[in-house]
């Protein structure tokens, strides 16, 4: 019989505390295997955005250890190791960070910064014909490609929060980490926005974990639901499995 694959992300015991601070983390193990998506829920201050960021090495750890899209580290990983993550990494934030006076097939281009010679992702004119021609398929893929030559900043709120799903698509990403993507849209768009990142995760089969405050997109939108609370995980269920008694308590401050 094969063995099962090995999860795309693993963590034993991890735990965080920021200098001169309370634990943030405590004990925290699970897995996430390839192609999942998994909603992330919690109070704000229950650790949220910190797992997100110790998952990738983008945090050092205060204890246990984690393996990410093959690399294996404790306390932090080797500047070798961080650069292998990020490769494969795609990121959205609740505040874009587009750069606003350019266009969306500019910003679409960065999402190559950090991949070999990716000083010429700095600027559309200077990246090679492939990038362009690739940031110009995934906005078509976002559903933006009429909008490719217009600043960031002449777009609404949803459109340019495509181009920043289409930044971090762009590079053929394993993983997408989302931190409240939406919380910045009003209902229709945060729905437009989030069905159409999953889809586009799915059709990739890239894994996606995103944070939520919004329970009817968690559970329409991951597979599964991992609740933390006082720095632990609370639950982790699948989403259809979830009931209303679960969740009391997971959004107390």
């Amino acid at each position: 019989m094969l063995s099962p694959p090995d999860p795309l992300i693993a963590v034993k015991g991890l735990a965080k505390t920021y200098p001169g601070g309370p634990p943030v983390l405590r004990d925290v193990s699970l897995s996430i295997r390839d192609g999942e998506s998994v909603a992330l829920i919690g109070a704000n201050g229950s650790g949220k955005s910190t797992l997100l960021k110790c998952l990738v090495g983008l945090h050092d750890i205060s204890g246990g250890s984690v393996a990410a899209l093959g690399e294996r580290f404790q306390t932090r990983p080797g500047a070798t190791q961080r650069r292998a993550i990020r490769r494969q990494t795609g990121f959205v934030f609740q505040h874009h960070g587009l750069v606003r006076r350019l266009s969306a097939l500019s910003n679409v281009v960065h999402g190559f910064l950090g991949q070999p010679g990716s000083w010429r992702a700095f600027c559309q004119s200077l990246a090679p014909q492939s990038w362009r021609e690739a940031a110009q398929e995934t906005l078509g893929a976002v559903n933006l490609a009429h909008k490719a030559e217009a600043r960031v900043d002449a777009l609404s709120g949803g459109q340019a929060q495509r181009v920043a799903i289409a930044r971090a698509l762009v590079g053929k990403p394993r993983l997408l980490i989302a931190d409240e993507p939406t919380a910045s849209l009003d209902p229709a768009a945060g729905h437009d926005v989030m069905g159409l990142f999953c889809e586009l995760a799915r059709n990739e089969n890239i894994t996606l974990i995103f944070t939520s405050h919004d329970m009817d997109h968690a559970q329409r939108y991951g597979e599964r639901i991992v609740a933390l609370k006082d720095g632990g995980i609370h639950f982790d269920k699948p989403s259809g499995e979830v009931r209303d008694g679960d969740l009391a308590g997971v959004f107390d401050g």
